[in-house]
């Protein structure tokens, strides 16, 4: 279930993507997404959902909540004009992964471009907030750590702190689910500033 904020943070992005991963917690995006709209409507979203977050959510769904066509992260058989990674990467002024899986951050972290969605993130200079939601021992791994460790060099990029959660196979609260939405989007804010302070002086 969703939970609302008691508190809405500041969030200044004109144009804001929302990456959906194949985590279980992308069944809360449409509540999110209508939450966001309503609390922020200046600003446009965009919504691109990886193929295995398509078992979770129907993009029919965020596509009616979001009042556009949801995009998928797949390169295109049809010939198209511009690349839409380019499009992605220019348009976006805050880009919010929510939530992301161990292996999207573990692609992220280690710099593969291999999709449309992986290539934009790889190459914006626009904030970047992400909202990890791990499995039994995902956040304490030393994989995650590593790739943790590489993603806080990075001016750009934010990492939202997972919270406790129910893993779905043990029943038991060993799971790592992905912070609230208006949590990563003051982060979001919080570097957003960060960055405009440096690029200013």
């Amino acid at each position: 279930m969703t939970t609302q904020p008691s508190a809405v943070p500041r969030f200044s992005a004109q144009r804001l993507l929302i990456v959906g991963t194949g985590a279980l917690g992308v069944s809360s995006l449409p509540g999110w997404l209508g939450w966001f709209r309503e609390t922020y409507p200046e600003t446009e979203t965009k919504v691109l959902l990886t193929r295995q977050a398509t078992t979770f959510v129907t993009p029919a769904t965020l596509t009616t909540i979001g009042g556009r066509s949801v995009l998928h992260d797949v390169w295109s058989t049809e010939l198209e004009v511009a690349a839409p990674h380019v499009q992605l990467s220019q348009w976006a002024d805050a880009v919010a992964v929510y939530p992301a899986t161990f292996h999207f951050v573990s692609r992220f972290a280690t710099g593969l471009a291999d999709t449309p969605a992986m290539l934009a993130l790889q190459c914006t200079t626009a904030p970047i907030g992400i909202a990890p939601a791990l499995p039994p021992g995902g956040y304490e791994s030393y994989a995650f750590r590593s790739h943790l460790a590489a993603l806080r060099n990075r001016l750009n990029v934010v990492v939202a702190k997972p919270e406790p959660g129910i893993s779905i196979t043990s029943g038991k609260i060993e799971a790592a689910t992905a912070a609230p939405l208006p949590t990563l989007l003051q982060m979001i804010e919080e570097l957003h500033a960060k960055l405009g302070e440096t690029s200013a002086s």
